[in-house]
């Protein structure tokens, strides 16, 4: 027979009951909650990725993009690109009329922008023609399947192998000869270089802070050079690959070396886009890299080939290398320049202008043309009593 439930037994149930239903419901509360916990990580995460993903990304691509559009709009005017074979396209401007032609080469790293107040001044008197070594501002630089090999002998970047594109430079575009080759620091050592190969073919030679070829035996110097400033160079062209130098310039943060009311306003703007552009940048590391070679280099030469005695040499210097270096390292770059200048050129003309240092170029650039004119007009004199 069935039993009726009594009034106790069912509370009792009804109490056993509760307990369970209470702990499933906590359990799936907690299920729930943890859930809910897992959604938000991975939404975190996958916007943390999607914010890396923007920032890695995005400033190169948007960098790249830019450089092509203002690669076309900021090329200098009046400008050139001459081919000089092995794939290389090298930029020229040349401004005025007459002879003897001054051809102007840059310091290292730098474009042929440096020279243009110098260039504007000189123009006026003579021919004046100012280049961009190749993978600098706007000249091509080779890809490795399209060279001949020749850079196994002198290497990328170095003197020999800037000469050398300089000498096919010269024949493709036409330079009447003798000309006066002007060169700064790096673009000295390459004037020098070429002077003493090609000695017919250049009347005056012109070195503004030249650098010395045993510099780099000096310990001091060498390890500024290469735990420094190649170092900092390194930075520059990473910063410009991955889009932050783009971003520092709009902030302000990062600026041209050449500034300044009369600066234009396109030179300007040409500055602010090779700061952004890995390619320059690489190249100017490049060159400081192997600078060292290059002095070697000239060494060399100097010694196999002494400069022709018809070739006239003139030394501009200021008070200090860099004014922003140390008093000894600015000490040891003197000592070395005179000792150079002593066994190479023995009877150059030395100029020195004070209160400035190798930034002459474009913070003191009257200066230099003031000189320059000096040459162009007594080479001028000289072919009108011939």
């Amino acid at each position: 027979m069935l039993r009726k439930r009594t009034a106790g037994q069912e509370t009792a149930e009804n109490v056993t009951s509760e307990p369970s239903k209470n702990a499933a419901r906590h359990s799936d509360e907690r299920a729930a909650s943890e859930s809910r916990s897992q959604t938000s990580c991975w939404s975190t995460v996958s916007l943390i990725g999607k914010i890396l993903l923007l920032i890695i990304f995005v400033p190169p691509f948007l960098n790249y993009t830019s450089l092509k559009r203002e690669g076309e709009l900021l090329s200098p005017k009046g400008g050139q690109y001459i081919d000089i074979g092995l794939g290389q396209s090298i930029h020229m401007i040349c401004k005025g009329q007459g002879q003897p032609v001054v051809i102007l080469d840059a310091p290292t790293g730098v474009s042929s922008d440096i020279w243009f107040h110098v260039q504007e001044s000189v123009s006026e008197m003579t021919k004046v023609c100012t280049y961009d070594r190749v993978g600098l501002g706007f000249s091509r630089r080779a890809m490795q399947n399209e060279t001949t090999g020749m850079e196994k002998v002198w290497k990328m970047s170095t003197t020999g192998r800037m000469v050398d594109d300089l000498h096919r430079l010269i024949k493709a575009a036409g330079i009447a000869t003798p000309f006066i080759l002007v060169g700064s620091e790096l673009g000295s050592l390459n004037g020098r270089f070429y002077s003493h190969i090609h000695d017919t073919q250049v009347s005056d030679l012109v070195l503004i802070d030249p650098i010395p070829e045993e510099v780099f035996e000096e310990g001091q110097w060498q390890q500024y050079w290469y735990t420094q400033l190649v170092p900092s160079l390194q930075l520059k062209q990473l910063s410009a690959a991955t889009g932050l130098s783009r971003l520092l310039i709009i902030l302000g943060v990062m600026r041209p070396a050449m500034q300044g009311e009369n600066i234009s306003e396109d030179l300007l703007q040409r500055q602010k886009y090779l700061l952004s552009n890995p390619a320059h940048q690489s190249s100017a590391v490049d060159e400081h890299f192997f600078l060292n070679e290059s002095a070697s280099q000239v060494r060399e030469i100097s010694i196999f080939k002494p400069l022709s005695s018809k070739t006239s040499v003139s030394v501009i210097r200021g008070d200090t290398f860099d004014e922003e270096l140390p008093a000894h390292l600015n000490q040891v770059v003197a000592k070395l320049q005179k000792k150079c200048l002593e066994q190479s050129y023995p009877n150059a003309d030395h100029i020195h202008i004070r209160g400035v240092d190798r930034r002459m170029i474009y913070k003191n650039p009257s200066l230099v043309s003031k000189h320059l004119l000096e040459l162009v007009s007594r080479r001028q004199s000289k072919r009108q009593s011939q």
